[in-house]
């Protein structure tokens, strides 16, 4: 069995390093994230290998609309997740231990390649952070392969395994869920301030950075605190990708879906700082498409998960450059 990394043992019991919730597991018990225990005062990978879901989705589905547009990505997940947020919308397989398909490093390689189409491997639908020995092991095979490594991440780990993530993917869509630390403690028990600055390390270690923020009825709806984080964002990079999510009700969380004119409203407030911002889950063309912030014009449109693309390379027909991998000429 893969030996995990970033712990210690302590008289039979260990402590985790991989994530800033830094468990301190007894012998026969799980961390907070499910994949990582004490067996004998050995750290263990529950997880390891472990695929319960798997699907060929497009790239938009990520959501990535600036990394490849129009193609597709062997998606992959495990169980488990280092957050408890009470509106989660993957509950089903991040908040409880699920039995699924046992794939070594390999066995994920040679699937990236039966579909011509296929641009690599994105780690999803759960928290990818916890898997982390897997993907360190998978990424070298899939980089030979010339296959893309995405990430779609709650952003939530230590220093040292996220950088070291960060050394061998080449996209990641990050949550920002809010921009209050009292709304990552109360509500997704975690913390803001981690996940800022691996958003920031990601960026400047040339990892193609979108982030989404799924707004949720009563509990991140405040214009001036949506207002924060857009200004946090812009102050890396305008040119970042922002995707306002629309909740639905999921887990422990019960209120209506996200009203349309919310999310519109902060569209509205983002775009004043922020070249690309996008609103998901809802229908709104408007909000899909990717617009040219020099000139206006419709450069990659986008109905559901298909898309046109109106660019044929890194700049408009303005001159303006879109920052936008796999559209080089």
């Amino acid at each position: 069995m893969r030996s995990a990394e970033f712990w210690k043992s302590r008289e039979g019991e260990v402590d985790c390093f991989l994530c800033p919730n830094r468990c301190h597991i007894l012998d026969r018990k799980r961390g907070r994230c499910l994949g990582r225990g004490n067996r004998g005062g050995e750290m263990t990978l529950f997880n390891y290998g472990c695929v319960v879901a798997a699907n060929l989705d497009p790239v938009e589905k990520k959501p990535l609309y600036h990394f490849h547009p129009g193609k597709s990505i062997l998606s992959v997940g495990t169980f488990g997740c280092n957050l408890a947020c009470r509106f989660c919308q993957n509950c089903d397989i991040s908040q409880q231990e699920v039995p699924g398909q046992i794939l070594t490093p390999k066995d994920l390689a040679e699937s990236a390649t039966k579909s011509p189409d296929n641009i690599g491997v994105a780690f999803t639908y759960n928290e990818p952070g916890i898997w982390y020995e897997f993907i360190m092991d998978c990424a070298p095979l899939l980089l030979e392969l010339n296959k893309k490594v995405v990430l779609v991440t709650n952003g939530y780990l230590e220093e040292k395994p996220w950088e070291n993530l960060c050394s061998v993917t080449q996209a990641m869509n990050i949550d920002l869920k809010a921009f209050q630390d009292d709304f990552y403690k109360k509500i997704c028990h975690g913390s803001l301030a981690p996940i800022l600055k691996n958003i920031e390390t990601a960026w400047r270690a040339g990892v193609h950075v979108e982030l989404t923020n799924l707004v949720v009825t009563g509990l991140n709806e405040d214009p001036a605190d949506f207002e924060r984080l857009v200004d946090w964002v812009a102050g890396l990079s305008p040119d970042i990708p922002l995707h306002l999510s629309r909740y639905f009700p999921k887990f422990k969380e019960s209120a209506p879906p996200t009203d349309a004119s919310i999310l519109e409203n902060f569209r509205r407030i983002a775009k004043e700082k922020l070249n690309y911002v996008f609103v998901g889950n809802l229908t709104s063309s408007e909000g899909q498409n990717t617009i040219c912030p020099g000139c206006g014009s419709v450069l990659i449109e986008r109905q559901g998960y298909q898309t046109f693309a109106r660019i044929a390379g890194p700049r408009c027909s303005c001159g303006r450059a879109i920052p936008i991998m796999g559209l080089e000429s």
